[in-house]
């Protein structure tokens, strides 16, 4: 029996879901010594009650995709929103190297998958599932390039695995992230961490409102609005919104088409440029902060609580071992390759933890791993500024061309 919950309990539950995540991780050693993210460590416990409630009692929920998409499409605007000219040139050329590192990666994850698969004796494709269409791609790419391999190539079931797959990279994405990070600035000595009583005492100082800062990065921090510049943001947001879902509607079926959320990225940084620029209306970054963060806490946390555990566990042997040797290919490419190219610093490690959000899961699950990172052990503009410009928008043209090319010798 599936019981369905609309928008209002859905929201309600996401926040207490939060709520639980931060309990939790002030109160376990483990999970903040560990840094994992707030919303991945109560969305983790919620997903495995509903689990035990569906083996006892065969009953599930069914939780509003509606809301959380349009949080997922607020957080990706306020990436576009926070980005002016200015931020944009400042990424430079680390961005660019950031950007070799993470599409060399995407197409090491595909060769892995695939060279498995072979190994073991499946179809090629299935690895290709397997590799950087649900891990770097997502829920929404693996839906996607599903229907078409089940369609295209024949592969049945290839939609189903690939929500599986996505569902495992996104948890396990949030747990190698911090991890990896705190192995890295603990054995070169980057920074030293916080106490909680210290996060407590600096997040009660509000960010200054001439302050230089990055969108996300103290997602802790007090930040000073006005009811004006709520309601101006908010709308900004919707414009953004508009454009995301006229350009889909638009570029469907050619060759310009993207998903919502590219459009809505796009659509943020047009309009701020365009006020900022031509109008000369000045943007409030701290309401982009506030609006920003509470839509991705609220994203991963409505992600995590809807996971259905139980379709995990219909994951055939093989394809575990798959996936769980990406996780270590994962972890290890972001040690050794993407701390080192990115300068072997701790704005590297950083980077290194966010890499692994995106590579096994998605860029709201990099972006909470940094912000896990950086509130014990201090702010990273430059892992800020670069992993939300290449994670939301880069990396899913590159991994487009990667899969095309791939299915053209293999498919």
């Amino acid at each position: 029996m599936e019981y369905t919950f609309n928008a209002y309990y859905t929201l309600i539950a996401g926040t207490f879901v939060l709520l639980l995540g931060r309990l939790l991780v002030y109160k376990i050693p483990f999970l903040r010594n560990y840094n994992i993210p707030e919303p991945v460590a109560g969305g983790l416990i919620a997903a495995i009650l509903a689990y035990l409630v569906y083996l006892v009692f065969g009953v599930s929920g069914k939780f509003s995709s509606e809301l959380q998409t349009g949080f997922m499409l607020v957080f990706f605007a306020s990436i576009g929103l926070g980005a002016n000219l200015s931020k944009l040139k400042e990424g430079g050329f680390g961005l660019f190297i950031f950007l070799l590192a993470i599409s060399a990666y995407i197409l090491i994850q595909n060769l892995v998958g695939m060279g498995l698969a072979s190994v073991i004796g499946l179809d090629p494709l299935m690895g290709l599932i397997t590799g950087s269409i649900t891990l770097t791609g997502g829920h929404g790419t693996a839906g996607a390039w599903g229907h078409i391999l089940e369609t295209k190539y024949g592969l049945e079931g290839a939609t189903t695995l690939g929500m599986a797959s996505a569902t495992f990279g996104l948890v396990i994405g949030g747990l190698i992230g911090g991890p990896v990070a705190k192995f890295l600035i603990e054995r070169h000595g980057l920074a030293t961490g916080r106490s909680v009583r210290e996060e407590i005492r600096d997040d009660k100082i509000p960010v200054a409102p001439t302050g230089e800062h990055t969108t996300f990065e103290f997602p802790h921090k007090t930040r000073l609005i006005t009811a004006d510049n709520a309601i101006s943001t908010l709308a900004m947001f919707a414009a953004c919104l508009a454009f995301g879902n006229l350009m889909t509607d638009i570029a469907k079926g050619t060759s310009f088409e993207l998903p919502t959320f590219v459009w809505a990225l796009l659509g943020g940084v047009i309009v701020r440029n365009f006020l900022e620029s031509v109008v000369r209306v000045p943007i409030f970054d701290r309401a982009i902060d506030v609006f920003g963060n509470a839509s991705l806490s609220l994203f991963l946390a409505m992600a995590l609580l809807s996971l259905k555990l139980w379709q995990l566990v219909d994951l055939a042997g093989p394809l575990v071992i798959i996936l769980s040797l990406q996780t270590v290919v994962m972890a290890l490419f972001a040690a050794f390759v993407t701390f080192k190219i990115m300068g072997s610093n701790y704005d590297a490690a950083v980077l290194a933890a966010g890499h692994c959000g995106f590579g096994m899961g998605a860029t709201p699950t990099a972006i909470a791993n940094m912000q896990a990172i950086t509130n014990m052990y201090g702010p990273s503009h430059k892992a800020f500024l670069i992993v939300p410009l290449a994670g939301a928008f880069f990396i899913d043209l590159v991994n487009v061309v990667v899969i095309q090319t791939l299915l053209k010798f293999f498919g």
